[in-house]
């Protein structure tokens, strides 16, 4: 997690220097025009980088020692964490998944769609959510 956290910094501070490059470049060559969205995706890509290297510095934080990420002698097996529960026999998330599609294709084209979509993601994501607690695997 240590490498992931210089990575992700190094990262951010060269999206801050490229879009501060990249600013003054435009400006120079273009009569002093900022171009906005250049410099603001490049500013929010390391913000973007920023803000994930300071989650993992408080994940490191929290977690009252090192991971065996960053030990040399530990073993694959030693960062195996609990990962929840997973129902490998649902069928709820492919169902959410065509919703979302169909969706966001009615945003885009068929306008009429789109309460039909949203009906369904609803349903969908009810049905997913409660699983647990109708039928055979009820808890």
């Amino acid at each position: 997690m240590r490498a992931n956290i210089i990575i992700l910094g190094v990262l951010a501070a060269f999206f801050y220097l490229s879009a501060a490059a990249y600013t003054l470049w435009h400006m120079g060559a273009f009569d002093g025009e900022i171009e906005w969205t250049g410099t603001l995706g490049l500013a929010l890509t390391g913000i973007m980088s920023t803000f994930i290297a300071f989650y993992l510095v408080l994940t490191r934080r929290g977690q009252h020692g090192e991971h065996p990420s960053d030990l040399h002698d530990a073993e694959i097996d030693d960062a195996d964490p609990d990962e929840g529960h997973f129902s490998p026999w649902s069928w709820w998330p492919i169902m959410l998944a065509a919703a979302l599609a169909l969706l966001f294709v009615s945003v885009a084209g068929p306008t009429f769609l789109i309460p039909i979509g949203g009906g369904l993601l609803v349903i969908m994501l009810v049905g997913w959510v409660y699983e647990h607690y109708r039928g055979n695997f009820s808890r």
